[in-house]
């Protein structure tokens, strides 16, 4: 059997983490200025939403200036709207009760793309790249 070094072994492992890390875009105090998504339930039925986007670094406050999100989580009822902050994603909404149908919608560069569910055990889900 072949011993690895540990110095490539943790190179290998962290090299990826290292490469994300540099990779991600700063927004600044800007934190919703990317891909716009909407939330259709026009019975009134409640949702959960959670979107993922590349990783971006965001001014929250004065002391924290470096923090970092990839991920943006709602609950609600009815409709809702909001956008992300970058300008790629994907969205998935889950139906968690309620009468009638859920529904999620993106819209990047003049193209929409949607997906609908009555289902609670099939979320809703939409991208863009």
């Amino acid at each position: 059997m072949r011993r690895v070094a540990p110095a490539l072994v943790l190179g290998l492992v962290l090299g990826p983490v290292a490469t994300t890390a540099s990779a991600q875009t700063n927004v600044g105090e800007n934190h919703y200025g990317g891909v716009p998504w909407h939330v259709a339930a026009p019975g009134g039925a409640s949702w959960s939403l959670t979107c993922r986007f590349r990783s971006v670094q965001m001014q929250v406050n004065q002391y924290e200036r470096f923090y970092w999100a990839n991920r943006l989580t709602r609950q609600g009822r009815g409709p809702m709207a909001g956008r992300l902050p970058e300008h790629n994603g994907r969205c998935s909404v889950t139906k968690t009760g309620g009468p009638g149908a859920i529904g999620i919608a993106m819209v990047k560069d003049g193209k929409a793309v949607a997906d609908a569910t009555t289902d609670p055990a099939r979320p809703a889900a939409v991208g863009v790249f």
